[in-house]
């Protein structure tokens, strides 16, 4: 029988998650709530016909597409992919990609707005002894991962690199995924570095990797750190949003 791991965070409001303008909101309504509205379905119902007066649990969410665990599209980077083909969106994923053998790269070590290079991945790989596959999903173990729904959340960890990423990337990797909130650097750390030598490269620079080689990746991953460094498959089939630049997942590492 195989072990189920969740890797997922709970979509929660009212937590720091993500930045200003873009948490979620989550109106709760119980069963006392909704009487009225049950028993508008069906003329001549009163509460009293409802067992125990009660109708039924619901919740209105208001969020995007890129609140709690989710899987970002090509299209999320930019227009295009692959030097210039239409990058594809969420409901284009193949879900190949999404059922794999997996790889974790533990970066827990390296400080927050750290921008992770091809030598820091490549050591890590011969730390762990593994030698990357094409279509593995490669996960990072960053020091955000035990921060999220605390205030520094959003500014923690390390971040990947362009070049990072496409070192992954030219070796056939096409899914990877971070427990913090960007599969970047935090933005506050990026923008230090803007500021001091507007150099526009360095912004968004490893989600702009997709521009030259078309990938997926989730963000806000939960409990890599209980994970070994592979010898499981992980699953993140995303919700099938039409046209859409993500979607959201119950990404789960599986143990058989």
């Amino acid at each position: 029988m195989s072990r189920i791991v969740d890797l997922s965070v709970p979509l929660a409001a009212g937590i720091a998650s993500d930045p200003p303008g873009l948490l979620p909101e989550i109106d709760y309504y119980t069963h006392a709530d909704t009487t009225e509205e049950v028993i508008s379905y069906f003329p001549g119902a009163t509460v009293d016909d409802l067992p125990d007066g009660e109708g039924w649990a619901i919740e209105r969410v208001r969020i995007t597409t890129h609140n709690g665990t989710h899987l970002d599209a090509p299209y999320h980077f930019s227009s295009t992919m692959d030097g210039g083909a239409r990058a594809i969106t969420i409901d284009e994923v193949p879900l190949d990609w999404c059922l794999r053998p997996a790889v974790k790269l533990d970066f827990r070590h390296l400080p927050d707005g750290y921008v992770a290079t091809p030598a820091d991945v490549e050591a890590e790989l011969n730390r762990i002894g593994h030698e990357l596959r094409p279509l593995e999903i490669v996960v990072v173990n960053t020091a955000a991962g035990t921060r999220y729904g605390q205030d520094d959340y959003v500014s923690s960890g390390c971040g990947m690199g362009r070049e990072a990423t496409l070192y992954l990337l030219e070796r056939g990797i096409r899914l990877t995924g971070t427990d913090a909130w960007s599969w970047d650097a935090p933005f506050v750390h990026t923008a230090r570095r803007y500021a001091t030598d507007r150099d526009p490269s360095v912004i968004w620079e490893g989600h702009r990797a997709g521009r030259d080689i078309g990938y997926c990746h989730l963000e806000k991953l939960h409990g890599l750190e209980t994970l070994p460094a592979d010898g499981f498959r992980i699953a993140c089939f995303p919700v099938k949003i039409h046209a859409a630049s993500a979607g959201w997942t119950r990404a789960v590492a599986i143990f058989d």
